[in-house]
């Protein structure tokens, strides 16, 4: 029986988290594959996903939210195949950023101008959709450090914005 990996929590802050993975056996670990999960404005989970070569390994993870909930979890891949996965949860220090405040409008039927307000430096993330089942599960998305960004859009249809 091959068992999880153990994921320990090393160190986080504001906008990162260090973590340690390893396994408690002998079989040979040629590598992890670990997903960062969080939720984004109760709206949209996002997920990021590394591939991590190796047996024993530390990594951190950057450009995160302040006081924002993560999930990690990791299988290990064997020589005698996949580990069960492993959870770990960990909320990041500091105060969470205040929503930014979006405005969007429609500069003809097939471009929406989007501006918001908000701290700067960081990336901010465009969602829209035409429905909010969409915009949960497979909205359209850009990413930008300004604070506007000009979105293409189909004529004839209603869209639901969110930055």
């Amino acid at each position: 029986v091959i068992p999880p990996p153990v994921i320990h929590i090393e160190s986080y802050s504001e906008d990162s988290i260090s973590f340690s993975l390893k396994m408690s056996t002998n079989i040979k670990v040629s590598g992890y594959v670990v997903n960062i999960y969080w939720t984004f404005d109760t709206h949209r989970q996002e997920k990021r996903t590394l591939v991590i070569e190796g047996e024993k390994s530390i990594q951190k993870v950057a450009n995160l939210t302040a006081h924002t909930p993560y999930e990690i979890s990791a299988w290990a891949r064997t020589e005698l195949g996949d580990s069960p996965l492993s959870f770990v949860h960990v909320v990041t220090s500091g105060t969470r950023p205040a929503s930014p405040s979006l405005k969007a409008k429609a500069i003809n039927q097939t471009a929406v101008e989007c501006s918001w307000t908000g701290p700067r430096n960081v990336v901010y993330g465009i969602f829209y959709a035409t429905s909010f089942l969409e915009l949960y599960r497979s909205p359209h998305n850009s990413t930008t450090s300004a604070h506007n960004i000009t979105v293409l859009v189909q004529r004839d249809e209603q869209y639901l914005f969110l930055v």
